[in-house]
């Protein structure tokens, strides 16, 4: 096996991504306080083909240089907006048929694996602020909550790294 260089990779240009068909995800930050784990969202939602992001509450928008340093230009090919509040951004989409799944520990909580996904819906995927997670007042009007299996001690995964696994396993079954 031989390592393959960047220019091998066969990476597509913003403009290709722009234009590229989405997956009919996007991803609602409910809250994140760390801007590293705002770029690190923005680059694996630009891997999945994400169709935007919505930035909620005290999130923080890009341009910023720390979101820049994860998102390593992810910024400038996923589409954005941002919101006041994480249940202004749940009311839109709920008008436009999106079924607002909220990734949280959650009583009835659907573990991961067992998630069926259906390739004519769309989805919310809502990820919490980094402590105190999902707020309750959007776990209630969510459909449905998907929780991640976890085997060790700790309860918990970063919010990138939830992202990372929640995105691979939706991106997989549509």
């Amino acid at each position: 096996m031989r390592k393959l260089q960047n220019n091998e990779l066969n990476r597509i240009s913003v403009n290709d991504f722009k234009k590229a068909k989405k997956n009919p995800i996007i991803v609602v930050l409910d809250n994140i306080r760390s801007l590293n784990n705002i770029g690190s969202v923005f680059r694996t939602s630009d891997a999945f083909l994400v169709n935007s992001i919505y930035l909620c509450g005290i999130t923080a928008q890009p341009p910023h240089k720390d979101i820049h340093k994860t998102a390593l230009g992810a910024t400038e090919s996923v589409d954005w907006k941002y919101f006041n509040t994480t249940k202004e951004a749940i009311l839109e989409l709920k008008k436009d048929n999106y079924k607002i799944v909220s990734i949280e520990q959650a009583e009835n909580s659907t573990e991961l694996q067992d998630f069926k996904v259906n390739k004519n819906d769309k989805y919310a995927l809502i990820f919490g602020h980094e402590v105190k997670g999902v707020q309750q007042e959007i776990v209630n009007i969510s459909d449905s909550c998907i929780e991640i299996p976890q085997y060790g001690t700790k309860h918990s995964f970063n919010i990138s790294v939830s992202a990372g696994i929640v995105l691979w396993d939706i991106f997989n079954k549509l």
